[in-house]
């Protein structure tokens, strides 16, 4: 009866098999494994899509290169999703092209990683940024970039790129300081998370108030955590789309969108009246041991995103970066300014 379904219906039916079972159907007979080779009907990506978002990865995916059913720009989702310990020490990896490996870096790092390619192809820059990244994750090595780049929007519409020792960066310590020469140390510190990908995750550090005057309201500060036209009722805005390089994690999946689940807190409601005042700061932080979207439930606000295990190392965040995760933040920033100051 198999025989008789056409092969879109076959590829349907497959697809919702967990990878084992995929497998097995892609060797049971000729006509299957047409079916299974494929690269358009590609019967493999739901399955190993469910893998990459699941906790526990099924044993097959391991060695799932030595099949030669499987269309090899499968291999692009698992090296942009799968877990850096995986790839790295767990999965044996096929051949594939230059342009692959390059694609797998846009869409998992941040673009200003773009900079630590030192080789001719991408396949050993891919590896040494995600090894880097993931040794990074579970130490306190600073030994690759000694220098942490991080972005303050100000109230009067500039920014600013800084940069702080990586040894003793911390951001709460930064933006205190900031508070303080904007005489705001009296409010209390506010952490948004903007979005999260699969080794980082982009945080807002901010002050609400209810100001007495429209001179202390930082409006780049709201455009970029809650971006016009997008609310978390909104199911499709015309002028935005899914954000693809980097591609954003599942609980943010939808970015600039709103992501249902819970884990999407950039509309977290506020009590009326309140807007950012001051400088917001922003920064890149390393996602360490533990750290996952289970740190993302409702109860995670503020300094529990920056205060924990896991929760230690930061890389840089530049204006590279801010422009791939806040394109319409880039006509409204008034000024661009490298370092510190008001710039020329």
């Amino acid at each position: 009866m198999l025989s008789l379904l056409p092969v879109e219906l076959i590829a349907k039916i497959v697809g919702e098999l967990n990878l084992d079972d995929v497998i097995k159907i892609s060797q049971l007979s000729r006509r299957l494994n047409l079916v299974a080779s494929d690269p358009i009907l590609n019967v493999w990506r739901l399955p190993i899509l469910r893998n990459l978002r699941s906790e526990e990865y099924e044993g097959s995916l391991k060695n799932l290169s030595v099949y030669m059913s499987v269309p090899r720009h499968n291999w692009v989702d698992i090296l942009s999703i799968g877990r850096a310990s995986y790839i790295l020490f767990e999965t044996t990896l096929p051949n594939l092209k230059d342009a692959e490996w390059d694609e797998a870096f846009k869409r998992r790092f941040l673009p200003s990683w773009r900079k630590w390619r030192k080789d001719s192809s991408w396949r050993p820059a891919f590896l040494r940024v995600l090894h880097q990244t993931w040794h990074r994750s579970c130490t306190s090595c600073t030994a690759n970039e000694a220098w942490t780049k991080y972005i303050v929007l100000n109230r009067n519409g500039s920014a600013n790129q800084l940069e702080a020792a990586s040894r003793t960066f911390n951001p709460a310590l930064i933006f205190d300081d900031i508070r303080l020469q904007q005489n705001m140390l009296h409010l209390d510190m506010r952490v948004r998370l903007i979005v999260q990908f699969a080794d980082v995750r982009v945080l807002a550090l901010g002050t609400l108030n209810r100001p007495l005057s429209s001179l202390t309201v930082n409006c780049n500060a709201k455009t970029l955590l809650c971006p016009p036209g997008v609310l978390p009722a909104t199911t499709a805005v015309a002028e935005y789309s899914p954000l693809k390089y980097p591609l954003p994690a599942q609980s943010h999946v939808d970015y600039p969108l709103y992501t249902p689940g819970g884990a999407d807190k950039r509309w977290i409601p506020e009590e009326a009246g309140l807007e950012w005042v001051g400088g917001l700061m922003l920064v890149s932080q390393i996602l360490g041991q533990g750290v996952n979207d289970a740190s993302l439930e409702e109860g995670s606000l503020d300094r529990d995103f920056l205060v924990g295990p896991g929760r230690k190392q930061y890389v840089s965040f530049t204006w590279d970066d801010l422009w791939a995760i806040a394109p319409w933040l880039e006509e409204k920033i008034t000024k661009q300014i490298d370092g510190p100051g008001l710039g020329l």
